[in-house]
């Protein structure tokens, strides 16, 4: 194989958009495989890998990456929403509801206030608890 140049993980990242946007996880993360392996601390590459593994349901590897995008970049809302999406995927509602919280905190956009919300609570007439109603 030809040696890879910069140019060309550019490409490959472009192509792996562009996969992802067409529902090709896997073909994108095999493109991003070589562009991280090159440039391990692209934080860009590595979200972006980690969204393709949520989407083939590759649920480990995807909150491996979003954790190693966060130690780099804890303020990155998206980040913290799209973990929180794959603990909840992974049945670790607890966990997700954190990093939910946190991307609201971070970027009050309506999806992640939504998702930082609690489930109706029983004990409260089915009111919806959240942040500033004495739940933890």
């Amino acid at each position: 194989m030809p040696e890879r140049s910069p140019e060309t993980h550019v490409i490959d990242y472009r192509a792996a958009e562009q996969l992802l946007d067409a529902r090709d996880p896997r073909g994108a993360i095999r493109l991003l495989d070589s562009v991280i392996s090159a440039h391990p601390e692209n934080t860009a590459a590595r979200l972006l890998r980690a969204r393709a593994f949520f989407l083939a349901a590759q649920l480990r590897p995807a909150e491996l990456e979003f954790q190693i995008v966060l130690e780099r970049e804890p303020d990155n809302a998206f980040a913290h929403f799209a973990l929180g999406r794959t603990l909840e995927r992974a049945n670790r509602p607890d966990e997700a509801l954190r990093h939910f919280r946190l991307a609201a905190a971070l970027e009050p956009r309506p999806d992640f206030i939504e998702a930082a919300r609690f489930a109706p609570d029983r004990d409260n007439g089915g009111r919806a608890t959240g942040p500033g109603d004495g739940a933890p």
